[in-house]
């Protein structure tokens, strides 16, 4: 593989995919590694994006809606197959390899919460489907980092979907079909109750409104540039600690269908604001405070996601920047997924109430993703980003916030 030669034919593609510059070094870096580790040429590059949630802060798992897209920042492969049914896979920051064998297809409850549970599911789930599946060998980094927000664990299901697609089924699995994939993995062989969000936005590309309530959920484009209208969209890396936070992750989705469940639905998308006032009274008494709340901000963030999605369509950034505070203001005061609970450092309430100060009238500001630990996400007048990032970095650390562009695609595969 030449892959100067690869990448100039197509640069235009991989400009957009990474926001302007093409990361040359990085690809050729990662072709080396692979001939250094295996002994040959391989046979392809496969990407997958990391995301960001807009708006619509826990409402996948309750099948509302939600604004996503991909990022710039990713996850990168260089891939050739195998003829037998091993795994090989090197990931950057791991000195030995992971590998493992496809001809068993099993759960192992020794590889949840592992990135053999995530390989070895997407290989069975293909394999239920009826596609083929084979050994591969594949060098793997990621600018997506654990930790970053930017939903790492599911850009990189995305990306091992998109290998075998590349390899073994002539790339032929449609995006959402991916994404499905993706999140089968995660939760039955990692063990992760995660709703579809995150790998229905790394698999689709750009930015997308997803509605979760229709059995194929329902996926619309929404074209904005927010560089053009003055804005930068970044995130900023708060920190704290997820360890010891799967309970409080997992609470947000049993309260809200246990509110669902006691007014006879299944999630909280079959339910109307009106029919949550009417039955108050009978809902005090059959669930706890903090499920009714969280049913409250469920009901208002979907409803929050479409008045979005309709702002950016009229060119109504104002309207637009509006909704994401009173989204943000949601989390905090409803779903309140930023305080952790017996801990005296709270990075992200301070991270919000920096903006607010710093901001003021002039930008938005949100949680962003799962809650109590990780980042915010804020959209910054360019006039005023190097003054806001100098003084969020001064107290979260240097690097901690980081500018963003909507990636136009999702997976990825480029080869000769």
């Amino acid at each position: 593989m030449k892959v100067q030669a690869l990448l100039q034919a197509n640069s235009e593609r991989l400009k957009a995919l990474y926001g302007g510059e093409i990361p040359l070094a990085r690809y050729e870096s990662l072709a080396e590694i692979f001939r250094g580790k295996f002994g040959r040429e391989p046979e392809a590059f496969v990407s997958a994006p990391g995301r960001t949630e807009v708006i619509g802060n826990h409402t996948d798992h309750n099948l509302g809606r939600v604004l996503a897209g991909a990022v710039n920042l990713d996850t990168l492969s260089c891939v050739a197959a195998r003829e037998d049914m091993r795994v090989i896979l090197y990931s950057e920051g791991y000195e030995a390899p992971f590998e493992l064998d496809l001809e068993d297809l099993e759960v192992r409850a020794e590889e949840r919460e592992t990135t053999y549970a995530l390989i070895r599911g997407v290989a069975a789930r293909l394999s239920q489907l009826g596609y083929r599946i084979g050994g591969f060998e594949a060098c793997v980094t990621s600018t997506v980092f654990k930790g970053s927000g930017l939903s790492s664990s599911a850009a990189f299901e995305v990306l091992v979907v998109a290998i075998f697609d590349s390899l073994f089924n002539g790339w032929t699995i449609d995006p959402k079909l991916n994404a499905r994939i993706s999140q089968y993995a995660e939760n039955v062989y990692f063990g992760k109750p995660s709703g579809l969000m995150d790998q229905m936005a790394s698999a689709v590309g750009g930015l997308v409104m997803i509605d979760f309530l229709p059995k194929e959920a329902e996926v619309e484009a929404v074209k904005y540039d927010f560089a053009k209208k003055g804005y930068v969209l970044c995130v900023v890396t708060a920190g704290g600690d997820h360890g010891d936070l799967t309970a409080e992750y997992a609470a947000m989705p049993i309260e809200m269908k246990a509110v669902a469940r006691a007014l006879g639905r299944e999630v909280l998308a079959e339910v109307t604001e009106e029919e949550l006032l009417e039955a108050l009274p009978r809902l005090k008494n059959a669930v706890p405070d903090r499920a009714i709340l969280r049913a409250f901000h469920f009901v208002d963030e979907t409803r929050r996601t479409v008045q979005a999605v309709e702002a950016l369509k009229r060119d109504d950034l104002q309207a637009f920047l509006a909704v994401e505070k009173a989204s943000g203001e949601s989390s905090w005061k409803l779903l309140q997924n930023l305080y952790v609970p017996g801990r005296d450092n709270q990075e992200i309430p301070l991270a919000l109430e920096m903006s607010r100060r710093i901001l003021g009238e002039k930008g938005a500001w949100r949680m962003h993703g799962g809650g109590f630990a990780g980042t915010i996400l804020a959209f910054v007048p360019i006039s005023m980003f190097e003054q806001y990032r100098e003084r969020m970095d001064s107290v979260f650390g240097a690097g901690a916030t980081v500018p963003l562009s909507i990636r136009p695609e999702g997976a990825v595969c480029i080869r000769e």
